[in-house]
């Protein structure tokens, strides 16, 4: 039997839409439950998505979600994916370090830290709100923790500048609600989320997806979805969009080397991420909801055909 993985990567509002649209595009290419994977991962933004298959959710409520149709009577996703996530910006955060203890760490051994995780520790503490995104979890996992036993959500320990896994054997124990509210704290924007006397943040500030936590799991097949990295970038006229793009290239370095260790594993990587025809509709603030049914439907295109020719290593050269 195939033992497979789903990798769902950090990547704001615009990046979940982007993934539901990927995930409709895997499961019709394959003929197959996602939520069936043997291990579902998320990072940030898919987290929520993770949380919400491992504990049942279907890929085609997520689809009707996105597009706004009417709830069936059994469906839990009461959430308002225009504005329960923040807004396109942050509101005004407090003064001061987020985390000194994280930017002493980093002071001393600044090679030892991805450049984000470095960034994350001067930002000062956010003043969003995460709550609708607990509750939303929480409706879908009363228990407190998914069905499916192998759902991974990624934060970061905001002190040391390391990787959590809630989920994972060894992890410290979380409400299902909590770990998303936790990995998806942008620093900045959103304040630290508490578990067990620790402070975490945004999994994404050490990594776009963390695939490499798959690496001794032994698995067949891996499907990364990865709204923050891109194999086809376009080229924006704008000096942000410039900037954007250069980002978009670091992360999709990171995610090549993540690839390599799982690889060596035995394990075979199928990539996707955003194009140029969803990169210019994306933009460059993925928090940005104006765009998100645009990216959703576009997604639902565009990776369909993207999936024939879905990135692995030997293709990335």
């Amino acid at each position: 039997m195939t033992r497979r993985g789903v990798v769902l990567g950090a990547g704001g509002v615009l990046g979940a839409a982007w993934m539901v649209g990927a995930l409709s595009a895997v499961q019709d290419e394959l003929g197959w439950d996602v939520r069936e994977a043997d291990v579902l991962v998320g990072t940030s933004a898919g987290s929520v998505l993770a949380a919400l298959l491992g504990s049942g959710i279907d890929v085609d409520t997520m689809v009707a979600h996105q597009r706004g149709e009417p709830p069936q009577v059994e469906d839990r996703l009461q959430f308002d994916v225009d504005h329960d996530a923040g807004g396109a910006l942050p509101p005004r955060p407090r003064p001061g370090i987020g985390s000194t203890r994280l930017v002493r760490r980093t002071l001393v051994r600044p090679r030892s830290y991805p450049p984000l995780t470095v960034l994350s520790a001067w930002l000062p503490h956010g003043q969003g709100t995460l709550a609708p995104v607990r509750q939303l979890v929480e409706a879908a996992a009363p228990d407190g923790w998914a069905r499916h036993p192998a759902t991974w959500l990624v934060a970061m320990d905001y002190d040391r500048g390391r990787r959590v896994a809630f989920g994972r054997p060894g992890a410290p124990a979380a409400r299902l609600g909590e770990a998303a509210m936790a990995s998806c704290s942008i620093p900045g924007w959103f304040p630290p989320v508490v578990i067990d006397g620790r402070r975490y943040v945004d999994g994404g500030a050490c990594s776009p997806t963390s695939l490499d936590l798959l690496a001794d799991e032994v698995l067949d097949e891996v499907f990364v979805l990865s709204p923050m990295t891109s194999f086809d970038l376009d080229s924006p006229r704008t000096l942000v969009g410039r900037l954007e793009r250069r980002f978009r290239r670091s992360m999709t370095h990171r995610l090549l080397r993540e690839a390599q260790k799982v690889e060596r594993a035995g394990t075979t990587v199928r990539m996707l991420s955003p194009g140029r025809e969803d990169l210019e509709t994306i933009g460059v603030n993925l928090m940005d909801h104006r765009r998100r049914l645009d990216v959703f439907e576009t997604s639902l295109r565009t990776s369909a055909r993207a999936l024939a020719r879905a990135t692995t290593l030997q293709a990335a050269g």
